[in-house]
């Protein structure tokens, strides 16, 4: 049996070639001989980080701590007993975690000079401002841990003060400033310059704010980065659920749908996807569900939506657009106005918003939509992304749509349209040039339509994107006055909807019930070969159906 003086040597090339699962045992393996010191017992607590195991972790700082103590360095056992408290809150351990909190403050104190935990104390506070969103005051709090590490020279301190100020001024809408800050953050994490766990959190951290504000490109490069420096660590379990999650988003914009599936998959069965702390196997099941949705996979898209609620995931807007294109509008529209009453971030509310103005105008609510298309406005104008451009832009043009204004709506599906090619967002893309197709229709040229419908056409054909694909075939056949195929009682519906009214309203007042109206509604649209109320008014004005 090898002595404890060569497990150590080898747990220490180990830690260094970043064989997490190889330190660690070798690490106990010692341990169990002669207690170890504390360079070591951080190599053990870093390891246990790495590979997700709490019970090593948890065991590793607290003797840390204690070490450190009774040595009388309280500036170092504050460190560890501040990392203690931040595992026990990650758990969801509130009061064990204040309690060792509030020991790393008092050894701070005890300490009498500035040391770099009191920035990680100020980093803890950032954090809790900016989950309550109190972005100025969490700015606040990520300046003064900034300031500590520059003073303390300490680099992980510096990096992840960064990362924090960064979303904090991103969410004030100070977005250039806040992504500069967090692309400083990231060049000592490329310089592998920062802790392995520090590493992870700056990643994970840094890409989710680029995701909320539609930052793709960025979201882009630093997911590679982040995949490349999770495929250098065949071992490693923290933090790879998470990397496979992104990687699946970015297939699913990119167009590589089923790619995109059996990636979301991964990140599922991945060691560290925890469903009791972890939202990543919610997240991968709404991801999933996006893509079967938009395959035309209903039941199998619900049973995922359904799976990502369980694991406390909000499957909104996607279960609400699922009813959509089950032709249960009147429900999709309640599920969002529940939703987007109970959330206040306007970041949040932007992932609602364009669900919320596509299924209040297919429902009749036409105000709604143009209430919810002026706030979509606002916080593209608040954040001043281009992507979020793209979408305001989008709304406006199908509100001008509505409203007969097809040469406006047309200007602004264009502007939109450029920006997602530039983004290489081939499905929103196509989406984009049917909604133009139309306008071109509206305007009389068709040869201008059919070009538009096309293009959208052959990406529905490879993404397999067969609802879209179903309607725009619908909207691509020439349909004359003659051979529209209306019924009566589908003529009487269509008038009622070129008032504005609601299915549930017609219903009322043709003594019908609210899912034959639903049913009625989705006849129209078929036989006219529109997909919007808009649309089959303009038509019904236009052909004299009325």
């Amino acid at each position: 049996m090898d002595s404890a003086a060569t497990m150590l040597r080898r747990a220490r090339a180990a830690y260094e070639r970043r064989a997490w699962a190889d330190a660690l045992e070798l690490l106990r393996a010692a341990d169990a001989v002669t207690a170890l010191e504390t360079d070591d017992l951080e190599r053990m607590f870093w390891s246990a980080g790495m590979l997700d195991r709490d019970p090593d972790i948890l065991a590793a700082a607290e003797r840390l701590v204690k070490a450190h103590s009774d040595a009388g360095r309280d500036d170092r056992a504050a460190y560890w007993a501040c990392f203690h408290g931040s595992r026990l809150l990650a758990l969801g351990e509130h009061g064990r975690a204040t309690a060792w909190l509030q020991r790393a403050q008092r050894l701070v104190e005890s300490f009498g000079r500035e040391c770099s935990t009191q920035g990680y104390l100020a980093l803890q506070a950032a954090q809790k401002d900016l989950r309550a969103g109190s972005d100025e005051t969490s700015a606040a709090h990520a300046r003064q841990a900034l300031a500590i590490g520059e003073r303390c020279r300490d680099i992980d301190l510096i990096a992840f003060a960064r990362c924090v100020l960064g979303r904090a001024l991103v969410r004030q809408g100070r977005v250039e400033e806040g992504i500069a800050s967090l692309d400083e953050a990231m060049l000592p994490v490329i310089g592998g310059e920062l802790s392995p766990v520090v590493t992870g959190l700056v990643y994970c951290n840094l890409i989710a704010e680029c995701r909320q504000v539609y930052a793709l490109d960025r979201s882009r490069e630093w997911t590679d980065a982040l995949s490349a420096w999770c495929g250098a660590q065949p071992q490693l379990v923290q933090f790879n659920g998470a990397c496979m999650l992104h990687r699946a988003e970015i297939m699913e914009m990119n167009g590589n749908w089923l790619e995109a599936i059996a990636e979301s998959r991964r990140a599922a069965s991945s060691p560290v996807a925890k469903a009791a702390r972890d939202n990543t196997i919610g997240g991968a099941a709404y991801q999933e569900a996006e893509i079967l949705r938009l395959r035309g996979e209903f039941a199998a898209a619900e049973e995922m939506y359904r799976n990502a609620s369980r694991l406390g995931l909000e499957p909104q807007p996607g279960m609400a657009l699922l009813r959509l294109m089950q032709g249960r509008t009147e429900r999709a529209a309640a599920t969002l106005r529940r939703v987007l009453a109970t959330t206040e971030a306007p970041l949040s509310r932007a992932r609602l918003l364009p669900a919320m103005i596509e299924i209040a105008m297919a429902a009749g609510a036409i105000e709604e939509a143009r209430n919810a298309c002026r706030e979509m406005e606002a916080t593209a104008s608040r954040f001043a992304t281009e992507i979020l451009g793209a979408i305001a832009s989008q709304a406006k043009g199908e509100i001008e749509m509505h409203d007969g204004n097809a040469a406006a709506a047309l200007g602004h599906f264009r502007a939109a349209l450029a920006i997602w090619q530039r983004a290489g967002a081939p499905y929103l893309e196509a989406r984009l040039r049917v909604l133009a197709g139309q306008a071109c229709r509206m305007l009389a040229d068709e040869d201008g339509a059919g070009l538009e419908f096309d293009a959208a056409r052959s990406v529905f054909v490879e993404l397999g994107a067969a609802p879209d694909l179903d309607r725009l075939n619908a909207l691509a056949k020439p349909v004359t006055p003659s051979g529209h195929g209306l019924t009566r009682r589908e003529i009487e519906v269509l008038t009622h909807i070129t008032t504005g009214k609601t299915n549930r309203t017609i219903a009322a007042e043709l003594g019908l019930s609210e899912k034959t109206v639903d049913r009625h509604v989705s006849n129209i649209f078929d036989k006219l070969a529109v997909n919007s109320r808009a649309a089959a008014t303009t038509y019904a004005f236009q052909h004299g159906l009325l």
